[in-house]
């Protein structure tokens, strides 16, 4: 027996070199263990945060909940909450649990998965590099990879990112989004003792979320009452403030989340298109989130527009009037500095994803006229080939008749079918001789498409397009140019006839005041006023809007106080109507018109609820119109 039973030298020797082997190769899987360039996707993406004008939050965005904090921001005391929970040795430790290194080394001699033990440190790293896989060699990784980082970081940039990368339950990562969640509060804002009910979460918030029921609550208060002695243990806590802490930190009900539904996802979308136009922020880096967007829309002008949109088209009855079907609305208020505070999109951007005030799709109609008018006083006309420019006044007189025949400076023009081309007013009405001031009021088409010929159909567009109208937007220049065939978006519209009301000054309508990511101010372009038309172009242009609301085609506007000014837009083909007008500084504009849901095409618009056949467009943009602008005088 003796020959077969090793001595204690060879007992020795083996554990010896065993051990040596072992060291070995941990020293070789240590060196060839490298800290990871890329975190987890996860890891650090985040949601974009999108506010109202007065800083009160509009929406989230990203499939992450997430939102980082500096760790001078979080109280001393919840920091401690989470260290006494999790790991109190947290500063002193070099990044690993040996206890939980044995452990691991238990589990796989016993054929089990790893778990427990883990420090801060190494829970970060499983959170920010690796996976949630309990196997040894992931465990062994992990450790690896938490001595190097607890070499290379200082401790609180440790804790920060573990504070800002971990689940909390409710949709959330990072301690900022979970305060929010549970509190209703910014994380600066959190004492001990929600900081230990935080604390506990993080053990699993299936398990000590109250709302989900069950014992949860049971859990959460046990846990909380053990995270808060724990502090007082290690010296982190008073006796006196923890026996202040008797009633457990009740959290609030979970938040319904800020999505995208009704107008909301319009204005998330509009504001979204802005940064990627005005910013440096490149589309991948916005998409990894983080950012907060603070927007220049109103809540209470939101609300004020949606109802006006909403009453109007309440009076709409689709299944009994054929003519109520497939109406399309779209409507923006800009403030003459640019500033978009409201916009009607459609009836939900769940249900109808196209943003009717941004559609490119509706003919301006004779809302395009006043830019008739404007490039007629700006740059004159020329009646005959080679002689000069004549100047032209609101008081320069044109024929208002109807079916005049429309001439050219080498004579009568002719149509593509051969046929010379006549004018003609909504109605067939015949105003007789009339002032080009008074045309606008009145909306007589023909004295428009004559001005329109006589000053150049390329020097209305070059009008219309400094005034603030896109110049992919504009029509053929044909005739039709000149009651409309362009198509802008209601944005546009109503920063065009911001110009009127600005004196010739126009400022290109924007959706973000500010941006930001965590906290760090992002720069944003903003537009710069510039002298689109002189102050007294713009000013005739105002005496005739507002001329068109106290007794021409806009009476109806009249309710909506002194100054209001606007015009009516209707299409040749009477499939789109119109109205954009202002008060003050707030510029409004509304789109209507019926698109066939099958065809995408255009329909005309006659007998919308329930209107007389012979009557051109539609009374529902004005009165929408009236109805917002009224209530923005309460």
């Amino acid at each position: 027996m003796r020959r077969w039973i090793p001595s204690w030298r060879q007992t020795l020797g083996l554990f010896a070199g065993t051990f040596g082997v072992l060291v070995a190769l941990v020293g070789i899987m240590y060196a060839n263990t490298s800290i990871p360039a890329d975190l987890n996707a996860f890891a650090t993406q985040q949601d974009n945060v999108y506010y109202w004008a007065d800083g009160t939050e509009m929406a989230r965005t990203g499939e992450v909940n997430r939102q980082d904090t500096a760790l001078e921001k979080v109280p001393e005391s919840v920091r401690w909450a989470v260290l006494a929970a999790e790991n109190e040795t947290f500063y002193s430790d070099s990044g690993i649990s040996p206890s939980g290194m044995v452990r691991a080394v238990s589990k796989m001699v016993t054929g089990g998965s790893t778990q427990g033990g883990s420090t801060i440190t190494q829970q970060y790293v499983k959170n920010a590099y690796l996976n949630q896989r309990q196997t040894f060699s992931r465990k062994l990784t992990e450790m690896f990879i938490a001595i190097k980082l607890d070499n290379k970081l200082d401790k609180d940039e440790i804790l920060e990112r573990y504070l800002n990368t971990s689940w909390f339950g409710r949709g959330t990562y990072g301690i900022q989004r979970a305060s929010h969640a549970y509190y209703g509060k910014d994380v600066s804002k959190l004492n001990a003792s929600e900081g230990a009910f935080l604390a506990s979460l993080l053990k699993g918030a299936g398990m000590y979320d109250p709302a989900l029921g069950g014992k949860n609550r049971e859990r959460a208060v046990e846990r909380w009452k053990w995270t808060l002695d724990r502090m007082v243990a290690i010296g982190k806590l008073s006796k006196e403030e923890r026996a202040r802490y008797t009633d457990f930190p009740e959290p609030q009900a979970p938040p319904r989340p800020a999505g995208l539904t009704g107008q909301v996802g319009y204005l998330v979308e509009t504001a979204r298109s802005y940064v990627s136009a005005h910013t440096d922020v490149s589309d991948h880096d916005f998409d990894l989130g983080g950012y907060q967007i603070r927007t220049t829309f109103e809540k209470p002008r939101m609300q004020a527009l949606e109802n006006a949109v909403q009453e109007a088209t309440g009076k709409l009855d689709p299944e009994r009037r054929p003519a109520d079907k497939d109406v399309r609305i779209g409507a923006a208020s800009v403030t003459t500095d640019g500033r978009l505070v409201a916009l009607y999109g459609g009836p939900g951007y769940l249900k109808q994803g196209f943003n009717d005030a941004n559609s490119t799709v509706v003919p301006a109609g004779s809302a395009f006229t006043p830019f008739v008018y404007a490039a007629g006083l700006s740059e004159g006309v020329q009646k005959e080939r080679g002689a000069p420019r004549a100047p032209v006044a609101p008081t320069t007189v044109y024929d208002g008749d109807n079916k005049i025949t429309l001439r050219t400076p080498e004579g009568p023009y002719w149509d593509r079918a051969g046929r010379i081309f006549k004018g003609t007013n909504d109605g067939d009405k015949s105003f007789g001789k009339i002032t080009l001031h008074e045309a606008v009021v009145q909306s007589a088409n023909t004295p428009m498409l004559q001005l329109g010929m006589d000053v150049g159909l390329d020097e209305v567009g070059k009008v219309a397009v400094r005034s603030g109208l896109l110049e992919s937007s504009l029509g053929a220049r044909v005739p039709a140019f000149s009651l409309g065939n362009t198509r802008p978006s209601a944005i546009r519209m109503a920063g065009a006839y911001a110009t009127f009301a600005e004196g010739g000054r126009h400022s290109e309508p924007y959706s973000v005041d500010r941006l930001s990511r965590n906290g760090d101010a992002i720069a944003v372009d903003k537009p710069e006023p510039e002298q689109a038309l002189s102050p007294g172009v713009a000013s005739a242009v105002d005496n005739a809007l507002k001329d068109a609301v106290q007794r021409g085609t806009g009476t109806t506007a009249r309710a909506a106080g002194t100054g209001a000014a606007g015009k009516t837009g209707t299409d040749p083909d009477n499939k789109s109507a119109w109205f954009i007008g202002y008060r003050g500084k707030l510029v409004t504009a509304v789109s209507l018109t019926r698109i066939d849901p099958q065809t995408q095409e255009l329909q005309p618009v006659t007998g919308l609820g329930g209107a007389p056949q012979s009557a051109p467009g539609s009374t529902l943009p004005i009165g929408i119109w009236t109805k917002y602008m009224v209530a923005q005088k309460n």
